[in-house]
């Protein structure tokens, strides 16, 4: 038996700004030193457990994506280090309320292993983002995301999440399983 074809779908890539994001998260970007806390800052709910601050060194994430996670409890920022151009696929959040789990929509809910629940994302909801200069991502909480990905050969950034964000907060969806897609960011 011959195995499905795999289809590709290609992505324009959108700069990443306070207003091209805000359905997904923040993009914060620097402020004066003294500036008070207020919207433009991060909105973090690190509530769950001990916050991780930590730098990633990531190789090899050629633009392109068949799968695509979330954290339902936990909010996440990251950068690059530098402000090197980097890419994320994202879908807004699809994490189900316990008192809509009966709801008769006729969309497929599936249950996490970490126990939420939530619906897989559309392919036609996926969208990229490009995010370049001194600024950083932060998904809101149950935000799908793929990345990040680059074009260099490597590249370090920095992470803020739990210390069990990994373990005990990560869902993932298989396009290329589930749906038979991958997709490919046009930049």
């Amino acid at each position: 038996m011959e195995a499905p074809k795999l289809k590709v779908v290609t992505l324009k890539a959108i700069e990443a700004t306070p207003s091209t994001f805000k359905e997904f998260g923040q993009v914060v970007e620097a402020s004066r030193d003294g500036q008070e806390f207020g919207p433009h800052d991060a909105q973090l709910d690190l509530s769950q457990g001990t916050p991780r601050f930590y730098i990633i060194k990531l190789e090899k994430c050629p633009l392109k994506f068949s799968s695509i996670t979330h954290h339902a409890i936990v909010t996440q920022c990251l950068g690059s280090i530098g402000g090197h151009v980097w890419y994320l696929g994202v879908a807004k959040s699809s994490v189900v309320d316990s008192n809509e789990i009966k709801d008769d929509t006729g969309k497929k809910i599936v249950q996490s292993r970490s126990g939420h629940s939530y619906v897989p994302p559309a392919i036609e909801d996926v969208q990229v983002f490009k995010i370049s200069g001194s600024k950083f991502l932060k998904p809101n909480r149950g935000t799908w995301h793929a990345g990040p990905l680059f074009k260099a050969a490597a590249m370090d950034f920095y992470n803020l999440e739990l210390s069990n964000t990994n373990e005990t907060d990560h869902t993932t969806h298989y396009f290329k399983k589930d749906d038979g897609v991958m997709f490919v960011i046009d930049d």
